[in-house]
């Protein structure tokens, strides 16, 4: 992020002309506004007034990330930045994790009403929806920096997803025209989600719910409401009522950590049979022992193992992430049961440029494996690839992208 933001920095102050050509863009941004902008939105139902104010003294936010002005250069490869893409040791620092959950039992006795009728009417448990709350907004105490619409036309007139961005803008203009939003509160992050669950505002028009019964979704304001907003998602992304997010475990050496992923599940009690044991020594339930599970190791083998339920896909359906998911429902279980600390250790790993690990994709993907595409991420596909490659060439199965792997992936 700092490297675009000297890069349009450069762009747009070096000179004169530079300078020119970002007023200029400007002119564009509002002719874009009201030829390609203004017929959508009033074709969506959108007023002129709503429109107007909207826009209202907002120009292009050339601090965003994920920008292609015409005429910027490329931005030189970087290292992950964005949290839920990082070291997973960093992810799980233990103020963040400790900070959440004790702000969620807070929050847990405050809203226990709200907490169980939500429950009753989703069957998404209320830790869960606290521990979200608590990783997307720190339970509404975290500033929201931006200006939505500015955010949102910036992206949709010169982002890099400028399709996806120009529908979120029109849904918001819907948002502010239904009147969903305090004056003046159409505050968004620098990817444009809105309010305290931090919802695009596409999923506001599909998932927001009112949660204290005065007849709104007031996702800004309102604390019942945000809890009921973020337990109807997950409920339509199809939660299972009754089922666990998932479970620590110890997975023997002699199970392969290849065997991840969503799309090589077995029954728990399968996994079971097959030597993976609880950290706690707790049996796992017999309910659970029934149902599906899957491996989960986003470390590899160089963190903490989990055999996960389809519910931990419906958690990453709020945030693709792994490590995301993972978060959430550890802290929930925190703010539930007092658990501490994961058993298994994040041992460090190095801290890979993204371009890094997009060459081991392309390379895995060469040699026939199915990495998820080489979008320098490592998931679950680009780890067990990375362990089925190290299985194949006699080494060590780690299941996780390392120095000097790139290297010997394409010599």
């Amino acid at each position: 992020m700092i490297i675009r933001a000297l890069i349009l920095a450069a762009l747009c102050l070096a000179s004169p002309a530079m300078a020119q050509d970002r007023a200029a863009l400007e002119r564009q941004f509002r002719s874009w506004l009201e030829q390609t902008i203004w017929p959508r939105a009033r074709a969506a139902g959108v007023s002129r007034g709503t429109f107007t104010a909207a826009f209202d003294g907002v120009a292009l936010d050339w601090e965003l990330p994920d920008l292609a002005p015409p005429g910027a250069p490329e931005a030189a490869p970087r290292r992950q930045r964005q949290a839920e893409f990082s070291a997973p040791e960093r992810y799980f620092r233990r103020g963040a994790v400790e900070g959440a959950a004790a702000v969620g039992r807070e929050m847990a006795r405050r809203h226990a009403a709200t907490l169980a009728a939500v429950e009753r009417a989703t069957g998404v448990p209320g830790r869960i929806a606290l521990a979200i709350w608590g990783r997307e907004s720190g339970y509404g105490r975290a500033a929201i920096p931006h200006d939505a619409f500015a955010v949102l036309g910036t992206k949709g007139f010169m982002g890099r997803r400028a399709d996806y961005f120009t529908d979120e803008l029109i849904a918001a203009l819907r948002i502010a025209e239904a009147g969903h939003a305090p004056q003046r509160a159409m505050r968004s992050s620098w990817a444009g989600a809105l309010g305290q669950p931090q919802f695009m505002p596409s999923s506001f028009l599909r998932y927001a719910a009112d949660g204290d019964g005065d007849g709104r979704a007031d996702i800004w304001r309102s604390e019942a409401d945000t809890i009921a907003s973020i337990a109807s998602y997950l409920a339509h992304h199809g939660w299972v009522p009754g089922r666990d997010w998932g479970f620590e475990v110890t997975v023997p050496e002699t199970v392969s950590c290849t065997l991840e992923g969503p799309d090589q599940g077995r029954t728990i009690a399968q996994w079971e049979a097959m030597g993976l044991r609880r950290v706690s020594g707790k049996p796992f339930p017999e309910h659970e022992r029934r149902g599906e599970g899957y491996l989960l190791m986003p470390a590899g083998r160089h963190g903490p193992a989990f055999v996960v339920t389809p519910n931990f896909y419906v958690l990453k359906a709020y945030n693709m992430s792994d490590l995301y998911a993972l978060f959430v429902g550890h802290v929930g279980d925190r703010i539930a049961y007092g658990m501490g600390d994961f058993e298994g250790r994040w041992r460090p790993v190095a801290e890979l440029m993204r371009s890094d690990v997009a060459a081991m994709q392309r390379a895995l993907e060469a040699r026939g494996h199915d990495v998820g595409g080489a979008d320098g991420l490592a998931g679950y596909k680009t780890r067990r690839s990375i362990g089925r490659w190290q299985e194949r060439a006699g080494r060590p199965a780690t299941c996780f992208p390392e120095a000097g792997m790139r290297a010997a992936l394409t010599r």
